[in-house]
């Protein structure tokens, strides 16, 4: 199958409401356009793949225009390999934003499952075919905020809880305990810095999740050092979930590996170099017995759950108060694996008419 034509098409997505952020200084995503783009090849098969960022849709554009349409016009589309390797090589001039890497071969892996008639992730292997989803909650404004709005994850079936806190440490140390002593000892808890603290303040909150028994702390701080992370290691008992945004997908996570720190990896399809980096992470992870947890609710995300062994939950963002269940996930908080051939795309966004057919069945 020769890689007939590349489009950029741009869908806007409306600003959520109410409007949210991650810690204090880190907004939520805004509304914008978002970049989709189309391979389709000289058989009439295509395959599509969101860039998923607000804004991300001119950025895709120009890439097409400027790039990738000349790269990939005339390859073989089942070459998903080498074309990976040839987008981490154009990569090192244009500094492609680093949730641009993975669209074109997402993009490609969609295009085969539709080829073959098949989910993506039968393709894979196909591990299982439902997994747990967690609730991931955004900021909210107070400590009593948090534990209702646990409450009602927890009524609507979310079986675990993790928190994206205010990035103040004894604030955010605080949250943890009392969030513990909410919900009881039962319920796995995890907590998500997003990569507001430096070492200090990171090894306070570590040890408050220590105490309070929780079972991952995801990026407290900027993924650049890793030598802070092996430090906070060894100073904490809670175990670091790591590696979601440093740029490099396995070749990073590989270092963070050697350095002894991690006791889980993040992967994922739009940060980790689509399905294929995500998947060498995964196998690499599991060469050492770690966990590779995928990071993100896409629809290509959906799909490695249902194909990494070595993973235990699917990420459920939870965005507003009150709680607003995410669609698919049933009443006990579990997921489904996609049944449409390829990965298919989130339903939500006014998708034009030419992408109506790459939207996933609800």
């Amino acid at each position: 199958m020769l890689i007939k034509d590349v489009e950029a098409f741009t869908v806007s997505v409306p600003a959520p409401n109410p409007a949210y952020r991650w810690r204090e200084g880190l907004r939520g995503s805004g509304g914008g356009e978002v970049g989709i783009l189309r391979i389709r090849t000289d058989d009439g098969v295509c395959g599509v793949a969101s860039a998923a960022k607000p804004g991300s849709g001119a950025v895709l554009r120009g890439l097409v225009d400027r790039v990738l349409r000349d790269e990939l016009v005339g390859q073989d589309a089942t070459r998903r390999e080498w074309l990976w390797e040839r987008l981490w090589n154009i990569d090192r001039t244009e500094y492609l934003p680093i949730h641009l890497l993975g669209v074109v071969d997402t993009a490609l892996w969609d295009l085969a499952g539709r080829a073959a008639g098949v989910p993506v992730w039968q393709l894979l292997g196909g591990y299982r075919t439902a997994i747990p989803a967690y609730a991931s909650t955004v900021t909210f404004t107070s400590v009593e905020e948090y534990l209702d709005v646990a409450d009602q994850c927890l009524e609507l079936g979310y079986p675990a809880i993790k928190l994206h806190a205010w990035g103040d440490p004894v604030a955010d140390a605080r949250l943890s305990l009392a969030l513990r002593e909410h919900v009881g000892p039962d319920v796995p808890l995890m907590f998500d810095g997003s990569a507001g603290f430096d070492l200090p303040d990171a090894l306070y909150v570590g040890r408050a999740l220590s105490e309070a028994g929780y079972l991952w702390y995801e990026e407290p701080i900027r993924e650049y050092s890793i030598t802070s992370y092996k430090w906070l290691a060894e100073r904490v008992d809670v175990p670091l979930n790591v590696a979601e945004t440093v740029p490099g997908a396995h070749m990073s996570a590989a270092d963070y590996l050697a350095s002894g720190c991690a006791t889980y990896l993040r992967t994922s399809a739009g940060l980790r170099g689509g399905i294929t980096g995500a998947m060498r992470i995964a196998h690499l992870a599991d060469a050492f017995r770690i966990r590779a947890e995928v990071h993100g609710n896409t629809m290509a995300n959906r799909h490695l759950c249902m194909a990494i062994p070595n993973t235990t939950y699917y990420e459920s963002l939870v965005t507003s108060n009150p709680v607003r269940r995410e669609w698919g996930i049933d009443g006990s908080g579990v997921v489904s694996a996609p049944t449409d051939p390829g990965i298919g795309l989130a339903p939500g966004p006014d998708y034009p008419a030419e992408l109506q057919e790459f939207i996933h069945a609800v």
